[in-house]
C-alpha cells in the first residue's frame, strides 16, 4: 500500500519530479538554537540521553516542525551510534565534543571490529524512527541518517575531533589493509542501520561522509567514495509502496561531484564552496541537488537572507531537483527568527521557478 503524505515535496524533489516550489529542510534544525530544544536537553541529562530516549528524540524531532513549515523531519540522532553500538565507548565531554573511549590504534583491536545488530544495540534508534512516524501523521516524510564509513573511522581511530587527521591517514598510509577493514565491517554496520531505519519508517535516508573532503583526490576514490557505493547498493529501495531516495553529502567534495554522480544515489549534498548552477551543469541529470546556503550567512539581515536565497535559487534555475537547504548544520548561536525568514523566502522565491 502506497502511503499518503499531506506533503511530499522533498520526495518528489529527490526524484527529480515535479513540484510547485523547492521544498527545504535543514541540517541540525532539531538544536541548540532553539530554546525549546535546549529545555528538552536539559531534561535528559546530556545529549546522549537524549539520544538514547525514543520520546524525548521523538519531541526534540517534531519541535522545528511546530516553529517552521519545513518539508521534511529528519531523526534526532548521532553519526556515533554506530561506533558506539561497536563497543567503543562514546561520551561527550562538555566543551570538548565527542570522545571516543577505546579508539582503534592497534591491529588486534581492528580485526576484532564487528557490525552490531540494528536489531539490539541500537533498537533506541529504531524505536525512536517509529515513533516519530506515528507521530507525524503523514505530514511530512521522515528522514533516517548515517555517517559515512570514512567519517566514523575518523571518529574510531582519532579517538574524537582532529585538526590533522594523523592517527587515520597514518594508517591510510602505512597500513592500508587496517583502514579498508574497519571501512568495510563499518559499511556493513551502516547498510544494516540504514535498512533498520527504512524498516521502522525512514522514508528517505541520508549518508553524512563531513569529512571525506579532508582526502587527497586519490583517497578520495580509494578510501571514501567505493563504501558510499557499496551503501547506495545496499539499501532498501522500496518501502511502503514508494521509492526510497538515498542522499550522499560529502562536505568538501565539490571537486568530486561527477564521480559521486554515479555512486548510485539519488540526491547530493552540496556545501557553500560550489556554486550550485555549476553543479547542477556537471551532474545534469544524473541526480538531484541538496543545499547550499551557507549557515553564516543566517547571521545578515533578514533582507540580506532574501537576497542570498534568491542568488541560489537563480544559480540553479528553472526545472526540479533541488532541495533547498544549508551547506552544512545550523550554528547554535542562530536566531530562529532569521530561519523562519529563510523558510519563508524559500517557499515564496522558488514558485516562480517551478512550472506545476
Amino acid at each position: 500500500m502506497v502511503s499518503t503524505l499531506q506533503n511530499d515535496r522533498f520526495l518528489r524533489a529527490l526524484m527529480r519530479q515535479p513540484v510547485d516550489y523547492t521544498p527545504l529542510w535543514i541540517m541540525r534544525q532539531a538544536g541548540r538554537y532553539l530554546p525549546e530544544y535546549n529545555a528538552t536537553r536539559a531534561k535528559a541529562g546530556d545529549f546522549l540521553s537524549l539520544c538514547k530516549n525514543p520520546d524525548l528524540a521523538t519531541e526534540v524531532t517534531l519541535q522545528p516542525l511546530e516553529r517552521f513549515p519545513l518539508d521534511a523531519a529528519i531523526l534526532f540522532s548521532d553519526i556515533l551510534t554506530i561506533p558506539d553500538a561497536m563497543g567503543l565507548g562514546l561520551r561527550f565531554a562538555a566543551g570538548e565534543g565527542p570522545k571516543i573511549d577505546r579508539p582503534l590504534r592497534d591491529e588486534a583491536a581492528v580485526r576484532a571490529l564487528h557490525a552490531p545488530d540494528p536489531s539490539v544495540s541500537l533498537r533506541y534508534v529504531t524505536d525512536a524512527v517509529s515513533q516519530i512516524r506515528r507521530a507525524l501523521q503523514g505530514r511530512l516524510p521522515l528522514i533516517g541518517f548515517s555517517g559515512s564509513p570514512y567519517t566514523l573511522a575518523c571518529y574510531m581511530i582519532e579517538g574524537g575531533g582532529s585538526d590533522d587527521y594523523r592517527h587515520i591517514k597514518g594508517m591510510l598510509y602505512a597500513r592500508p589493509d587496517l583502514l579498508h577493514h574497519i571501512l568495510q565491517v563499518t559499511t556493513q554496520a551502516v547498510i544494516d542501520y540504514l535498512n533498520a531505519q527504512i524498516a521502522a519508517g525512514a522514508q528517505a535516508v541520508m549518508v553524512f561522509d563531513s569529512w571525506g573532503g579532508g582526502l587527497s583526490h586519490a583517497a578520495y576514490h580509494t578510501f571514501s567514495l567505493p563504501y558510499l557505493q557499496q551503501i547506495a547498493a545496499g539499501l532498501t529501495r522500496e518501502a511502503d509502496g514508494r521509492v526510497v531516495p538515498r542522499i550522499a553529502f560529502t562536505k568538501g567534495g565539490g571537486l568530486w561531484l561527477e564521480s559521486m554522480a554515479d555512486a548510485g544515489y539519488d540526491a547530493l549534498g552540496l556545501d557553500w564552496n560550489v556554486d550550485i548552477g555549476d553543479a547542477r551543469r556537471r551532474v545534469g541529470d544524473k541526480v538531484a541537488l541538496q543545499g547550499n546556503f551557507d549557515p553564516m550567512a543566517l547571521f545578515g539581515t533578514p533582507a540580506s537572507i532574501r537576497e542570498e536565497v534568491g542568488r541560489i535559487l537563480a544559480s540553479f534555475g528553472h526545472g526540479d531537483g533541488h532541495v533547498f537547504n544549508l551547506g552544512h548544520g545550523v550554528s547554535q548561536f542562530t536566531n530562529p527568527e532569521h530561519v523562519a525568514v529563510l523558510v519563508d523566502s524559500v517557499h515564496t522565491l522558488s514558485r516562480q521557478y517551478h512550472a506545476v
